[in-house]
């Protein structure tokens, strides 16, 4: 077990509520601006439909998760098979990290989260700074709702986000040297 442990779920956890898909920060991914990293990963499970669209303009992260979990959606085809990293421009080091956290190939919706992420913390100083203070510190989105993005809240869930964070953490650190 690790000593420094950064639990975090709801967006009102200060400081690290944040880490949370949740919160209104804006990204700009494919030329667009998505409203927060929820909104966009949510969208892109019907990319190319309608749906997508929809989703996107959801007026809130928590709409745009309801309507992401809507199984009446046309989730796109893709969504949980493995992702090709070496197709990926930045493969040599992503796989280094990806074996470093993860351990496993990457799915198509791990890479998804990834690119939200990743925008997330590089977009916006704050948060980038934030997420560089926890150092070496494990990330754990810790909630029961959840056993794949999350820990399952005994910490026998996946922990995906955590780990993503940690990636991407890893990935500013060494642009930074």
């Amino acid at each position: 077990m690790q000593d420094n442990v950064i639990n975090f779920y709801r967006v009102s956890e200060v400081p690290y509520g944040v880490f949370s898909n949740f919160p209104f920060r804006p990204i700009v991914l494919g030329g667009e601006v998505w409203n927060s990293s929820e909104i966009y990963f949510q969208a892109k499970k019907f990319e190319g439909t309608e749906h997508e669209q929809i989703v996107r303009a959801a007026e809130t992260s928590q709409m745009a998760a309801d309507m992401g979990r809507e199984r009446s959606r046309p989730l796109r085809a893709d969504w949980n098979d493995e992702k090709d990293m070496a197709s990926l421009p930045d493969h040599a080091t992503l796989s280094v990290a990806w074996a470093k956290h993860v351990g496993r190939p990457m799915l198509v919706k791990d890479y998804i989260m990834l690119l939200a992420v990743r925008a997330k913390f590089t977009q916006h100083e704050d948060l980038k700074q934030l997420l560089i203070s926890t150092a070496e510190s494990l990330l754990v989105e810790h909630t029961k709702n959840d056993s794949y993005w999350a820990d399952g809240g005994d910490g026998t869930g996946v922990n995906m986000l955590g780990k993503i964070l940690m990636i991407v953490r890893d990935e500013i650190n060494c642009a930074a040297n």
